[in-house]
């Protein structure tokens, strides 16, 4: 057998033979143009051809001879009778071509690189040997990929080592099948989420946080300014950071949502009531709750509110100028609920306006008309006698007197008891009065509260220069529920009021106590208050004549409510009082300016006991300025826990102030700190004799004169 090798001659194929008898060339014809179903397998016997199938898993075509270079061409060349046996005229035959593409896209001008010499096998055929013998074993066609075959049963592909050491060019790349990544669908839950839930949502941001939200979108805005979220406008807290245009914008939306409207301080609609007043109070018609306190308004703005909110409960006109009497006519035929009415400091209306008012609204508990005038009207007190409605009335700084109190609390003429010589007149309803600054008030007027206001749990007579002890000689005794009492500058009372007082039913209920500016009060009134007061919550007695007994007492004191208590929870847990970490109270506040009889001494007894590791409650104290920023330090570590820095603070601070009086007791200032010295050891003894001595009197021996 002999064997030769065909060799290329100028990018043509030379034709094979066999022998010499049939060495003749094969002709080639043009192949016949399929169409249908037999083109569709024409590129299916094409596709599985290629050797890029060998890296996808897929079997080789059973016409690709396994050592071979890879081919594109799907035609062999075997067999003269396949009816694909015919290959393009512009190819390489599949068994002639060195390891490059003879698919019809391949054209004469492509380079052919030289074949390696480990690829001459490709290039060998037998010669002796029957063609017929090797077109049997050679396969005509290429067979249809596996993906396309009916199987019943998957079988596993294997792939020719062979195959996978071929060279690869540009078309016997592998080609990946490049899985698309899905993409995550986008859950809009804010639109999914149903309208009520999100104007529930929103409830629960501030309203300047709902009106920088309404900027967002259309919808956004259309949201932000429903009416369900603004049921109560209350613009106190945020009045300087909204503007005009957004207050207007949530009135008019949303006015007839709204119940409470509080306005106070928005100076910045003095230009807007007048364009947009009218629409405001035509979209506004449903309030109960209205304050427009410190406001610029004009009256025709107010009067259209009050006219379209006839279930007005509660109106707050403080510090207007524009409330005139008019306001108060309209009020009475408008507003017959009515239960609260703040008309402080508004210079037009006087008791001709008011008199309106009580007269019509049968409801009125609450009256604020502080710096009014016209309170000696005896018809307008006589209709407030006679209603006896009023729980809470604050006319301080009035004109009313001593007849005028009379009638509003006993009425004209009455019924006097010969036994007591008292009037026998149903009691008032009053729980609050402030007649502080009526300075036409005298112990006249003020002994008429004896016996007549049982509920009164608050009391204000400060600054009536007049009043002196016998004003509150009996009216201690017959308010047994009084917590709030303010003394504040009454020059002329002494300890016996505060003596008087602490004898009373209502020590044991009083929580406020100001007696600020009395300058006759000092330890003989004070002491029995501080024991007897077991509910006290705050003291002022700056200015006074007190001394360290008074702190040191109530330092005392706070141990003694500590162990009143030993079951249940004690009462400063349930009322408006500081927890403080872990478990101290302050329970007491204490306020002591200007007090001259005060040392450092009674300051250091309060810092000492608050630093006390099984203390409850606590002191805070307002003091000399001088010691107070050594007293915020000391209150700062109790509250925090810190109780060994706090004693220790205490500690330092106590011998400092011991080295500086020993280094002053012959330098400078030893003088003023004798004199006095010498004027408390007078105070104290004056107090125990009964009252002040004139002239200056002497120290009494054996005792120190610094201490």
């Amino acid at each position: 057998m002999s064997v030769h090798v065909a060799d290329d001659h100028n990018g043509a194929a030379d034709l094979p033979t066999l022998g010499g008898a049939r060495g003749e060339a094969l002709r080639f014809h043009e192949p016949v143009k399929l169409k249908g179903r037999k083109r569709f397998l024409q590129s299916l016997q094409r596709i599985s051809s290629s050797p890029s199938l060998a890296r996808l898993g897929r079997i080789p075509s059973s016409g690709y001879r396994a050592g071979g270079k890879a081919s594109m061409s799907c035609v062999s060349l075997a067999s003269s009778s396949s009816t694909y046996g015919q290959s393009y005229g512009n190819s390489y035959s599949s068994q002639t071509s060195v390891g490059f593409s003879t698919a019809p896209t391949s054209v004469a001008a492509t380079p052919v690189p030289d074949a390696h010499p480990s690829d001459i096998q490709s290039r060998i055929r037998i010669v002796g040997q029957p063609l017929s013998a090797q077109a049997a074993t050679i396969p005509v066609t290429a067979p249809l990929p596996t993906e396309l075959r009916s199987v019943a049963k998957e079988i596993p592909l294997t792939v020719a080592p062979e195959v996978t050491n071929l060279n690869e060019d540009y078309f016997s790349k592998p080609i990946l099948d490049v899985i698309p990544e899905r993409k995550r669908r986008t859950i809009d839950f804010w639109d999914g989420m149903p309208y009520e839930i999100r104007i529930q949502i929103l409830h629960y941001l501030q309203p300047w946080e709902v009106v920088r939200c309404s900027a967002v979108s259309r919808s956004w805005h259309k949201m932000c300014f429903d009416g369900q979220l603004w049921v109560n406008v209350d613009t106190h807290e945020y009045y300087r950071d909204i503007s005009s245009t957004s207050l207007v914008k949530i009135m008019t939306t949303a006015g007839p949502f709204v119940r409470d409207l509080n306005l106070r301080g928005c100076a910045q609609l003095w230009e807007r009531w007048a364009s947009h007043g009218h629409a405001i109070s035509n979209a506004c018609r449903n309030l109960q709750n209205f304050s427009l306190e410190g406001c610029r308004i004009d009256r025709s703005s107010v009067h259209y509110f009050l006219l379209r909110n006839p279930r007005l409960v509660h109106i707050n006109f403080c510090g207007v100028q524009a409330i005139n009497n008019s306001a108060m006519k309209v009020i009475a035929q408008g507003c017959p609920l009515l239960k609260f009415l703040d008309v402080s400091w508004c210079n037009h209306v006087d008791a001709q306006g008011l008199h309106k008012v009580v007269q019509t609204c049968q409801k009125l508990k609450e009256l604020k008309a502080s710096e009014t005038r016209g309170w000696n009207d005896k018809a307008f007190l006589l209709d407030l006698y006679k209603g006896n409605t009023l729980e809470r009335l604050v006319i301080a700084h009035s004109d009313i007197d001593d007849e005028g109190l009379e009638v509003l609390l006993q009425g004209e003429d009455p019924e006097i008891d010969p036994l007591t010589d008292r009037a026998v007149v149903p009691p008032r309803k009053f729980r609050h009065l402030n007649l502080s600054r009526c300075h036409q008030l005298s112990d006249k007027g003020v002994k008429c509260l004896a016996h007549k206001v049982p509920q009164l749990a608050g009391l204000q007579v400060s600054n009536i220069l007049s009043l002196t002890d016998d004003a509150f000689k009996y009216l201690f005794e017959d308010t047994p529920l009084l917590t709030h009492l303010d003394m504040e500058e009454l020059e002329d009372i002494t300890n016996s009021t505060l003596q008087c007082l602490a004898r009373s039913r209502c020590a044991s209920t009083l929580e406020h106590l100001n007696i600020s500016y009395c300058e006759n009060l000092g330890d003989t009134g004070m002491l029995p208050i501080i024991r007897r007061g077991q509910r006290l919550r705050s003291i002022d007695m700056d200015n006074t004549r007190i001394s360290d007994l008074v702190l040191t007492e109530a330092a005392a004191q706070m141990r003694y409510r500590e162990r009143s208590e030993p079951f249940g929870v004690p009462y400063w847990r349930d009322i408006d009082v500081v927890d403080l970490p872990p478990t101290r109270t302050v329970a007491l506040h204490l306020t002591v300016y200007d007090c001259q009889n005060v040392t450092w001494t009674g300051i250091r007894e309060i810092m000492c006991r608050n630093a006390e590791s099984n203390r409850e409650l606590i002191i805070s104290l307002k003091c000399f300025y001088g010691y107070q920023d050594t007293v915020n330090e000391h209150m700062k570590r109790v509250k925090t826990g810190r109780l060994d820095s706090a004693q220790r603070l205490e500690r330092k601070w106590a011998e400092y102030m011991i080295a500086n009086e020993e280094a002053g007791v012959g330098g400078a200032g030893a003088r003023r700190r004798r004199r006095r010295a010498r004027e408390a050891a007078m105070v104290h003894a004056d107090e125990e004799e009964g009252g002040p001595r004139a002239g200056r009197r002497r120290a009494r021996s054996g005792g120190c004169v610094v201490m």
